[in-house]
């Protein structure tokens, strides 16, 4: 089974959103079983806080079913040793995790955005609103990745 982790600055908006849209994809697939998905912070700030509303909201205006369970959790080294793939959201975030892995030296952490072609950073809505757009760039972009990594099969 692979694993992946979403991770941006509080765990409270993007990547649970990441996180929950990926577990929508693979149920609409068939295919839940094959991937195990989870998010988390680099800041403690919101530690245990649940998802942000507008983004349960970003998220159910587009069919996803949000985690009523979801707390916000830290990112630790462990989940990096735990985890297959690790994508965060934006350029601070990845800085953030690269320190916490000693830079990386398995290879497993990128962007999500970079790693399916999209761009650079998922925009932070936390900062100017946008949940609905952001939602959509991260459904898009979640969608590209179970392409890629070949778990979903491509769309006609």
């Amino acid at each position: 089974m692979i694993k992946i982790m979403f991770v941006c600055h509080g765990n409270i908006c993007r990547s649970p959103m990441a996180e929950m849209i990926t577990k929508h994809l693979l149920k609409k697939a068939g295919k839940q079983g094959e991937v195990l998905v989870s998010s988390s912070a680099v800041s403690p700030e919101e530690y245990d806080n649940p998802v942000y509303p507008p983004a349960k909201r970003a998220l159910a205006a587009m069919g996803v079913a949000t985690d009523k369970e979801k707390r916000a959790v830290l990112f630790t080294a462990r989940d990096y040793n735990e985890y297959d793939l690790i994508y965060v959201m934006d350029s601070s975030n990845l800085r953030r995790v690269l320190s916490i892995t000693d830079n990386d030296p398995q290879n497993k952490v990128q962007k999500l955005l970079k790693a399916v072609g999209m761009g650079e950073d998922v925009d932070d809505p936390w900062y100017y609103g946008g949940f609905d757009g952001v939602c959509r760039q991260i459904y898009d972009a979640c969608q590209r990745l179970l392409e890629d990594l070949e778990i979903l099969v491509a769309k006609k």
